[in-house]
């Protein structure tokens, strides 16, 4: 979902500059250069003016300035870092001019991020969206520590749906800290870039591809236990978590991080839902069911609810068939489970009846209860849709 970002109230920065009997020929003339906001024969005589006198604190001040002005900021943190080593004459101008370039190149990212929100060319907006990240990218370079415009670049390109552009800034996110989304976005991309190798993998049959997936996985996996841990209890990084322990067929760890996030959101439904289908993967089928049919209570037309839960019955029921077999026991008492799932896929057929899978799970229920008929039909309807 795109986003509007506010931009800062920006510092004012106003340079004067005066020419000083003591100064260079170079320097003189570079001041009235700038004073004139004639940049490039400023920074020629600076340039000079630094030849000469490599320990030209002043020069090197506003070789830097200009390099600011011109938007060079790594140029411009060399040039004040010189000018800082070899006096803290020109200190002060040196942080407020930071300060004010760190803001201004910000705020010009948010114009190009919200101008890219509201045009209704995706060219245009591309080539906006292009121009934010340029801004908040120099922004970081003024601050580096400040995590508010590595925030920025990552969500002008999850807003292009680019996860691996967004990929780096999260990362620097983490390293430094802050703020707690950024473990879970980031566990989240990882995962979605291995579901996407797995995928790959299905078609190709490629066992690299598979190794690439688990790679993928064990990375989220990392990050977001670095993110629990600082973030102890974090809702969205919790989420994150058990769904990367299912991923990882950690089924009891998964467990544990939703059935926190539960306890956590009673009304949650999505939480419970989540709950419930870890549940059902790891064949606890008792607690699934439990937690699914409180779903259903919430929101009776949930459809993934509905068919998990049948789902549930249906192995469930399949389970305990195989236990009275391997007993050679006359018991049928697990068709009352098959018999518990007919309504919940007829249920879900009454929302969308065209789905051929729920005709075909219906039809099977229907003949492990003996109803030849209604199975029958329900195959035949799973092959008009099909």
């Amino acid at each position: 979902m795109k986003k509007v970002l506010i931009g800062l109230s920006l510092l004012s920065m106003v340079l004067g500059f005066t020419a000083f009997d003591c100064s260079s020929a170079e320097l003189t003339g570079a001041k009235l250069y700038i004073n004139q906001k004639q940049y490039d024969k400023a920074k020629e005589a600076l340039q000079k003016d630094v030849e000469k006198n490599p320990a030209s604190d002043e020069g090197w001040w506003l070789l830097g300035y200009l390099d600011g002005e011109q938007g060079n900021f790594k140029d411009m943190f060399t040039a004040f870092d010189k000018s800082l080593a070899i006096s803290k004459k020109f200190e002060t101008q040196i942080t407020e001019y930071k300060r004010w370039a760190w803001q201004s190149s910000f705020n010009k990212g948010v114009s190009f991020f919200n101008q890219a929100v509201k045009s209704p060319k995706p060219d245009s907006m591309k080539i906006l969206f292009g121009k934010a990240v340029e801004q908040f990218v120099n922004s970081t370079i003024c601050q580096p520590d400040s995590s508010i415009g590595y925030e920025n670049a990552a969500a002008v390109y999850m807003n292009l749906n680019d996860y691996d552009g967004a990929i780096p800034y999260w990362e620097k996110l983490t390293k430094i800290g802050k703020p707690s989304n950024s473990f879970a976005r980031l566990g989240q991309i990882y995962m979605v870039k291995g579901a996407g190798l797995m995928d790959t993998f299905k078609a190709s049959k490629d066992k690299a591809d598979s190794i690439k997936a688990a790679d993928w996985y064990a990375k989220a996996l990392i990050v977001l236990k670095s993110g629990n841990d600082k973030f102890p209890g974090d809702s969205d990084i919790l989420l994150q978590l058990g769904n990367a322990y299912y991923i990882s067929n950690q089924l009891d760890v998964a467990i544990s991080s939703f059935k926190i996030l539960v306890d956590k959101n009673p009304e949650n439904k999505e939480l419970k839902y989540a709950l419930g289908v870890v549940l059902l993967k790891a064949q606890k089928y008792q607690e699934s069911t439990a937690q699914l049919e409180a779903v259903l209570k919430m929101d009776a037309n949930y459809t993934d609810a509905l068919y998990n839960l049948s789902a549930a019955y249906i192995n469930w029921g399949n389970d305990l068939r195989d236990v009275a077999v391997k007993k050679e026991s006359t018991d049928k008492s697990y068709e009352d489970k098959f018999r518990l799932a007919v309504p919940l896929l007829e249920k879900y057929l009454t929302i969308k009846p065209n789905e051929p899978r729920i005709w075909i799970s219906l039809g099977q229920v229907y003949a492990l209860l003996g109803q030849a008929e209604k199975s029958s039909a329900a195959f035949k309807k799973a092959d008009e849709y099909k």
